[in-house]
């Protein structure tokens, strides 16, 4: 379990550094989108191909993992950076109010008295919002990437350049992750 979380410190570091560095900032519009994806695909299969991980992750508490999806209040930011004039209406305002829903409700699920059939119906409807909240997120991004690059510069520096380099991976993961847990009835601690 030290390697996960050595790795798992190792690679928010890296994100840190290359949003200082202002890496994002050098590449190419679909670079961005590649690397988010790239870092997605990479959790998924390590969780698949990796023993320490899929352990560690499948001991993880689920109300923990949820509660990781609190970060997407994040979108209050982004609705401050809209009124700012730094991100463009079409992801910050429906891409902000989705986050600020998806982590209310992360929230609710989370600490609600609920009996534990009922939490992981919760959980269950609470991911399916949560995931396709995200990826309607990140298709917006990569549209508007490709066709004004410049509307997301603020995504290109710390501290939002932590969402794709780290966070927002670690968020379409970890949907993933529940759904899997999900569907193990062994595997699901609350």
């Amino acid at each position: 379990m030290i390697a996960v979380r050595f790795v798992l410190w190792i690679w928010l570091i890296a994100a840190l550094v290359a949003g200082r560095m202002l890496l994002l900032q050098r590449l190419p519009p679909p670079a961005i989108q590649g690397i988010l994806l790239g870092l997605t695909a990479l959790l998924i299969y390590g969780y698949r191909a990796w023993p320490t991980l899929r352990a560690w992750a499948d001991n993880v508490n689920l109300r923990v993992i949820v509660l990781l999806h609190v970060s997407r209040f994040v979108g209050f930011y982004f609705l401050v950076l809209y009124r700012r004039g730094e991100l463009p209406y079409a992801f910050a305002v429906p891409g902000g109010i989705g986050d600020i829903i998806v982590a209310a409700l992360a929230f609710l699920v989370v600490i609600l008295p609920l009996a534990p059939a009922t939490r992981l119906r919760a959980i269950a409807i609470w991911n399916v919002v949560g995931l396709i909240d995200i990826i309607l997120v990140v298709l917006t991004a990569a549209s508007l990437g490709l066709t004004e690059p410049s509307a997301l510069r603020a995504l290109t520096h710390l501290p939002l350049s932590l969402l794709p380099t780290f966070l927002v991976p670690l968020i379409i993961a970890t949907h993933f992750l529940v759904f899997v847990r999900l569907r193990r009835p062994g595997s699901v601690n609350e």
